[in-house]
């Protein structure tokens, strides 16, 4: 299995991206090929802040090697650091259709609501397909709402190899496992967006005042609970150890509590799980110059392969050889 994932760097990570997608990640990094890069090129449409863009790449290599990503097993690495990918974007954008681009669901979505979408926006998934092509992936994690950028992968590179050859494995997507979906403090799914996150590595005492203010239903305390339907009890499955989970489910079936109980245990359990991962990345901070380096020798190797990739696309279609 031939694996390859990019995180945008546009913030600190929330439990939402934790136990969603980078703990799958994580897990898939023992495959016999796996390529995780900072995604900063695509973070243009967004992030318009030089400073920031700069800040937010350096943490988010700093936020995945505290938890748990080996650059040992896996190349991680900067994308615009891969200059092959971007000269690969312009052969791809050649031979891709308009039409299939105008349907993507990011561009569809901002000219529906009459926002102002750019050029970037427009071909962000012809960037998004180099990315995955330059490295020969087979496998590519996402979530269920991610499959169609697979398919325009596909779509993209089955045009190419059409009118050039076989030059591009056609990637399948893994779909990441949906059961871990985590409710923001307002009960909608964890987001940005909705400003209901609770971050991975914030300071213990006042993500304990976050948790504390999560709003909950008025039932009174003497009635019993279904564990499950409850925002609470679902954060605190994430966190708390088994036998815990199983003594607070108890807990909610027989009544007899109140929520801010609940709240404080969660508090505690979520401490407790990120201790690690927070000390770490204390670590990696207080040595930002090893991250560096890191991602300086993950950008060679990343380089190497695309440079191959990109010199095969270059041949087929008359590039080179002349």
């Amino acid at each position: 299995m031939k694996v390859l994932s990019g995180i945008q760097p546009t913030g600190r990570p929330h439990w939402g991206n934790y136990f969603g997608a980078i703990t799958q990640y994580i897990a898939l990094q023992e495959a016999e090929q796996a390529f995780y890069f900072i995604a900063n090129l695509h973070a243009l449409t967004t992030v318009r802040d030089q400073q920031q863009l700069a800040e937010y790449t350096l943490d988010s290599a700093m936020d995945l090697l505290a938890l748990g990503l080996d650059p040992q097993q896996a190349v991680l690495f900067v994308q615009s650091d891969v200059p092959e990918v971007s000269e690969l974007c312009w052969l791809l954008l050649t031979s891709t259709p308009m039409g299939l681009l105008e349907r993507c669901h990011a561009y569809k979505d901002k000219k529906s609501k009459g926002l102002a979408s750019g050029a970037g926006l427009f071909t962000y998934p012809v960037l998004q397909a180099a990315d995955i092509l330059a490295y020969d992936s087979d496998t590519v994690p996402v979530g269920e709402d991610q499959v169609q950028h697979i398919e325009v992968c596909r779509d993209i590179a089955g045009s190419f190899n059409h009118q050039f050859g076989e030059v591009f494995v056609l990637p399948k997507a893994k779909v990441l496992d949906s059961s871990a979906r985590v409710p923001g403090t307002d009960g909608e799914k964890m987001s940005k967006s909705y400003d209901n996150t609770l971050d991975v590595f914030e300071d213990p005492g006042r993500q304990k005042k976050q948790i504390m203010r999560i709003a909950t239903d008025s039932r009174p305390m003497d009635q019993p609970k279904e564990p499950a339907d409850d925002i609470l009890y679902q954060l605190y499955s994430l966190v708390a150890p088994e036998d815990q989970r199983e003594e607070m489910a108890q807990l909610y079936r027989q009544g007899g509590f109140g929520y801010g109980d609940v709240k404080k245990a969660l508090a505690v359990a979520a401490e407790a799980f990120f201790s690690e991962a927070r000390a770490g990345r204390d670590d990696w901070a207080a040595r930002p110059d090893d991250v560096r380096d890191i991602l300086q020798m993950g950008a060679a190797r990343a380089r190497k392969k695309a440079g191959q990739v990109l010199d095969r696309a270059q041949h087929a279609c008359g590039l080179k050889g002349y």
